[in-house]
C-alpha cells in the first residue's frame, strides 16, 4: 500500500510543478535562509510544542532540503530511490500507529519552515492532516512601516492574548476587530474555554466556506469569517450548526465576493454623484403614470433612528425629511419612524418590526445600523433597504450620504475673511469616513483667503472633552469664529451651530450648511416608484450602488446671514455656483498635511473616492484625529462601523 501512496504523491508533486511553471511561478520549495538573507531580525522566541496548521507549513529552513519536494511538499524524487523508501516507511508508520514525533520548525511572518521532519510533513500533508505537532521558534523581523509588517505585529499581539495561530487576515485592524467582536478587550487573555469555543465555531465555518468554493476568492477564511461575525454576532454564530453556516453563506456569498474583490473603490462601488434622470418622456407617459399611481397601493416606508428628535439634531434633520416625504407624496406613501434604537440588536428588532408592519422601503439613518441593515436585507431580499453611510461596498443594500464638505468649504472661506484674530475654532463630532475631508475643506477655504489663519480642532465625542464647554475652550485660545453642529436640537435651542461669532456674549450666526434630506428621500423614492432603481443596479451588476449627492443635486446648500457684507456674499455665491457645476474642486493642486505634502501635482484633482478616503489633516489645522480608545463609548460604536480608523479596536 505505501508504494502506491508514494506513486500518487509523486504524481501530485509533479503536477504542482507543472502548474506553477505554466503560471510563471517559482517551482521550488522556499528556503527560510534565502528569505532572511537581507532581513533585519529583532530577535527569536521559542514557542515550545504547538499545533502547527499544515497549510501554513510552506518551506524548509535550509536550501539543501528543498530539492526533494514540490511547493506543496509532495515528493519529486523517483520511485526506488532511498528517499522514496524512507517516505514509504513513514507512510506505513502513519497508517499503522500514527506519526507521533514532533517536527522542528521556524516561524516567520506566520509561515512555518521545517528544520527537522520534512518527510513527516510530506506524508501528513498527503493524508490531508489539518495540523502537525512541532517545536517552533519564532523569528521576529525588525519593525518596518509596511502593510505586511504592520499586520504581522498585530498578529503577534493577538497571539500573545489567544495562542491562536491558524487565523490569517489580509487587512489591517482585523485581529483587533475580531477580539472586539468576540467580546474581549485588548490585552485580555483568552481562557481555554474561549479558545475551544472559538475553534469549534471557526472550524464549522471553515468547512462550509471551503465547500462553497472559498479558496477561489481573493480573501482568507479568516477574512470571510470576520465579515460573517460582524453581521451575525458571535453569540449567535456560536450556536449555528454546519447546516446553518451553509445556508447563511449561500445568502451572503455575493457580499463576501464583492467585499474582497481585488479592486479599488471605483471597481467595487457605483458611486452616484447626482440623481439618475427620469427617462420617461412625453406628457401622455406622465399622465398615464399619474393615473396608474392613483390606483396603486400606498407605499409604506420606514425610517429607523438611533435617537429621538428631542435628543439628536441628526435624527431631527432626518425626521424633517420624512415629514417632507409625507407632504410631497400625499396619499401615495405612508411613513413611520422607529426611534430610540441604541444597539445593533435594537436596530435588528426595529427593522423586523417595520417589515412586519408592511413597510417595503426602509431607511436606516445612521452608519451604526449598517450590519443590521445588511443582515435584514439578506433575509428579506424583497425589501429595499438603504443605510445612511459612506464608502461601503455591499450588494444587498444601498448607501446614501451627502457631500457636506462642499458647504464647509464655503464656510471656511467666510471664516477666513471675517476672522479678526486669525484663530478659528472647529468642533467636530465623530471621526468617521469623509469627516477629515469635511474638516480639510473648511481649512482649505480659510487658507484660500487668509493663509495666516489657523484652525483649532476639537472633538465633542473625545473623552477629554466630556462635560467641557468647547465654545469657551476655543474662545479662550483666541477663536472668535467657530464652526460647530450643522443643526440644533428643537428642545435645546442654541446659537452654537453652523459658523458663528463669539465675543463673550450671545453668539451671532453667520452661516450654516443645510442637508435637505427631504429632497434626497424624494428622489430616491421616485426612482423606486418609476423603475429607475432597477435600471441603476443593472448598469454594473458586480458593483454596489451608493448615492453621494451634493450641491449639484440641491440636497446640500448654505444659509447666509444678512450680516455678511454684500461683496463677500457675492464671492461666496460665485464659488458656490462653480462647485455646483463641478468647475471647482477644493482638493485640486498642491495639498499639504500636518506631516508634509500629500499631493504635489498642481494639475491633479482628487477623485471622489480619494476625497472620501482622506485620513490626514491640513497643515493649517492644530489638532488631531482621535483614536477609538480616546472617544466616549457611544462614539466608539459609530467609529468601529464607519470610522477611518476602524482597525483601532482598543478601549
Amino acid at each position: 500500500m505505501p508504494q502506491g501512496e508514494y506513486a500518487a504523491a509523486l504524481k501530485a508533486g509533479k503536477k504542482e510543478i507543472q502548474a506553477r511553471a505554466a503560471a510563471g511561478l517559482p517551482t521550488g520549495l522556499p528556503a527560510l535562509d534565502d528569505i532572511l538573507e537581507h532581513v533585519e531580525i529583532r530577535g527569536e522566541v521559542p514557542l515550545g510544542l504547538i499545533d502547527i496548521p499544515a497549510e501554513l507549513i510552506v518551506g524548509t529552513k535550509t536550501v539543501s532540503r528543498t530539492t526533494s519536494f514540490a511547493p506543496n511538499f509532495m515528493p519529486i524524487l523517483e520511485e526506488g530511490s532511498e528517499f522514496s523508501m524512507k517516505w514509504n516507511s513513514l507512510c506505513r508508520a502513519h497508517l499503522q500507529e500514527g506519526i507521533r514525533e514532533p517536527i522542528k520548525v521556524y516561524e516567520y511572518l506566520n509561515r512555518y519552515y521545517v528544520l527537522e521532519g520534512n518527510k513527516r510533513v510530506s506524508v501528513l500533508k498527503y493524508f490531508d492532516a489539518t495540523s502537525i505537532p512541532g517545536y517552533a521558534t519564532r523569528i521576529i523581523p525588525a519593525w518596518k512601516d509596511t502593510r505586511e509588517i504592520r499586520i504581522y505585529y498585530e498578529f503577534l499581539d493577538f497571539y500573545n492574548e489567544t495562542s491562536i495561530n491558524y487565523l490569517e487576515f489580509t487587512r489591517e485592524g482585523s485581529y483587533r476587530r475580531l477580539s472586539h467582536l468576540t467580546g474581549h478587550r485588548v490585552n485580555d487573555r483568552w481562557s481555554p474555554d474561549d479558545r475551544m469555543d472559538f475553534r469549534s465555531c471557526y472550524n464549522r465555518f471553515s468547512d462550509a466556506f471551503e465547500e462553497r468554493g472559498g479558496q477561489k476568492l481573493s480573501c482568507t477564511t479568516g477574512d470571510a469569517f470576520l465579515t460573517y461575525l460582524s453581521l451575525f454576532g458571535y453569540e449567535e454564530v456560536k450556536k449555528e450548526t454546519a447546516a446553518d453556516f451553509k445556508t447563511n453563506l449561500k445568502k451572503l456569498w455575493d457580499e463576501i465576493e464583492l467585499n474582497f474583490r481585488d479592486a479599488g473603490p471605483e471597481e467595487k462601488i457605483d458611486m452616484k454623484l447626482d440623481p439618475t434622470p427620469d427617462t420617461r418622456k412625453g406628457l401622455i407617459s406622465q399622465i398615464l403614470t399619474v393615473s396608474s399611481s392613483s390606483a396603486r397601493a400606498v407605499t409604506k416606508i420606514a425610517f429607523i433612528h438611533t435617537r429621538t428628535t428631542d435628543t439628536s439634531s441628526w435624527t431631527y434633520s432626518h425626521e424633517l425629511g420624512r415629514m417632507y416625504v409625507n407632504d410631497i407624496f400625499h396619499g401615495e406613501v405612508e411613513t413611520a419612524a422607529y426611534e430610540n434604537n441604541f444597539t445593533d440588536a435594537d436596530a435588528q428588532s426595529a427593522i423586523e418590526q417595520a417589515i412586519s408592519d408592511g413597510n417595503t422601503i426602509i431607511f436606516t439613518t445612521t452608519p451604526v445600523f449598517l450590519a443590521a441593515s445588511i443582515k435584514a436585507a439578506i433575509n428579506h431580499p424583497e425589501i429595499r433597504i438603504l443605510n445612511c453611510s459612506l464608502n461601503t461596498s455591499h450588494k444587498y443594500i444601498r448607501t446614501y450620504y451627502a457631500r457636506i464638505f462642499e458647504a464647509k468649504l464655503l464656510n471656511g472661506v467666510l471664516a477666513g475673511i471675517m476672522t479678526d484674530t486669525n484663530t478659528i475654532g472647529y468642533i467636530a463630532d465623530y471621526p468617521i469616513t469623509a469627516m477629515p475631508a469635511t474638516i480639510n475643506a473648511f481649512a482649505i477655504g480659510v487658507k484660500m483667503v487668509n493663509p495666516q489663519a489657523r484652525i483649532f480642532l476639537e472633538w465633542s465625542t473625545a473623552k477629554e472633552n466630556k462635560g467641557v464647554d468647547l465654545t469657551e475652550k476655543l474662545y479662550s485660545k483666541g477663536a472668535t469664529y467657530i464652526s460647530h453642529l450643522d443643526m440644533i436640537v428643537p428642545r435645546h435651542a442654541t446659537r452654537r451651530y453652523g459658523l458663528y461669532r463669539v465675543n463673550g456674549e450671545t453668539p451671532v450666526n453667520l452661516a450654516f450648511p443645510v442637508l435637505d434630506w427631504g429632497k434626497y428621500y424624494e428622489r430616491i423614492i421616485r426612482n423606486i416608484r418609476h423603475g429607475t432603481w432597477n435600471a441603476e443596479s443593472k448598469t454594473d451588476a458586480k458593483k454596489a450602488v451608493s448615492y453621494f449627492w451634493g450641491m449639484s443635486s440641491g440636497v446640500v446648500d448654505v444659509v447666509w446671514s444678512s450680516a455678511i457684507p454684500a461683496e463677500t456674499r457675492n464671492l461666496l455665491e460665485t464659488l458656490k455656483h462653480s462647485i455646483t457645476r463641478y468647475d471647482f474642486n477644493p482638493f485640486a493642486g498642491v495639498l499639504n498635511s500636518q506631516a508634509g505634502t500629500v499631493q504635489s501635482d498642481p494639475a491633479h484633482r482628487m477623485s471622489t473616492n480619494e476625497i472620501i478616503a482622506i485620513d490626514w489633516l491640513a497643515d493649517n489645522i492644530t489638532g488631531c484625529i482621535p483614536a477609538i480608545r480616546d472617544l466616549v463609548p457611544e462614539a466608539q460604536a459609530v467609529v468601529r462601523q464607519e470610522g477611518i480608523r476602524r482597525e483601532d479596536g482598543s478601549e
